[in-house]
């Protein structure tokens, strides 16, 4: 998707086309990028939180729901959220039924320090009908304790709104770094990790593109998606297979095999731990 900075009815309104698009093709859980609502490059926090909206009472929220309901869908989608006075670069999660929940980026990149609070919910997993998702932002997606934290309370996929930017050092053509982490960190944990990234240049900023769906086992089953273009990825998958066939032999199976008598259970956190 390339949303159109600050024009947010617009943006909704064609996030409903595309949404659309995808459930005709037999979408049944839709992955949004970061801040699909607003556009990303704020210049100001009062330019933010102009834009901002309350959840889950906000029209951007009120109008995927709605939208979710009529073609019996879940939907992960990245919005700027408004908190009483406090600002958060948000994902909000969505089922046939209404609103499910929210997640809030944990960790802030660049600028973004300027205009949003450090994420306040942790790496929350959430139980739907269709499989236990968790949900990471963007920069999250560099710390590996994300992925592990969503492995060890049972998410069976980790949906990621992004707004990927090309990474000092990257070669020219060469995939994004972003693609690269991903594919480990779904092997690594055995889970199912589908990112939606932006397309476009925003206020001179340049975004990467290359959304992509990736298998427990690393690699992927949709994309890398285009650089430059609009497009969806689809793919079908069993999210139960990332549970069922995380032994990778009759010795190893990723997540049990961790050294909890040398590390903490779970790195320090009050997290509960799920069924892995």
């Amino acid at each position: 998707m390339q949303p159109a900075f600050g024009y947010v009815a617009a943006n909704v309104a064609h996030s409903l086309e595309l949404i659309d698009q995808a459930a005709a093709r037999g979408a049944g859980l839709v992955v949004l990028p970061e801040l699909a609502n607003t556009g990303y490059m704020f210049a100001s926090r009062e330019e933010a939180f102009r834009l901002a909206e309350e959840i889950p009472g906000g029209p951007t929220v009120v109008a995927w729901a709605e939208r979710a309901a009529r073609h019996g869908l879940h939907l992960v989608a990245g919005i700027t959220e408004r908190s009483g006075s406090d600002l958060y670069n948000s994902a909000v999660v969505i089922g046939p039924e209404g609103y499910i929940g929210t997640f809030r980026k944990v960790h802030l990149w660049n600028e973004e320090n300027l205009f949003f609070e450090p994420g306040n919910l942790g790496f929350p997993v959430f139980h739907t009908a269709i499989g236990r998702i968790g949900v990471a932002i963007c920069y999250d997606g560099w710390f590996p304790e994300t992925y592990r934290l969503c492995a060890l309370q049972g998410a069976d996929i980790v949906c990621v709104p992004t707004n990927w930017v090309p990474i000092p050092g990257q070669v020219e053509g060469r995939e994004a770094m972003a693609n690269i982490l991903a594919m480990a960190a779904a092997h690594s944990n055995s889970i199912f990790i589908a990112c939606a990234d932006r397309v476009g240049v925003e206020r001179g900023q340049l975004f990467e593109g290359q959304s992509l769906i990736v298998s427990y086992t690393g690699w992927p089953v949709a994309g890398p998606g285009s650089r430059d273009a609009e497009d969806i990825l689809i793919a079908e998958v069993d999210l139960g297979e990332a549970r069922r066939k995380r032994n990778w032999n009759a010795f190893n199976q990723v997540l049990r095999d961790r050294r909890s008598d040398v590390y903490d259970e779970m790195l320090g956190s009050s997290l509960k731990r799920g069924w892995y």
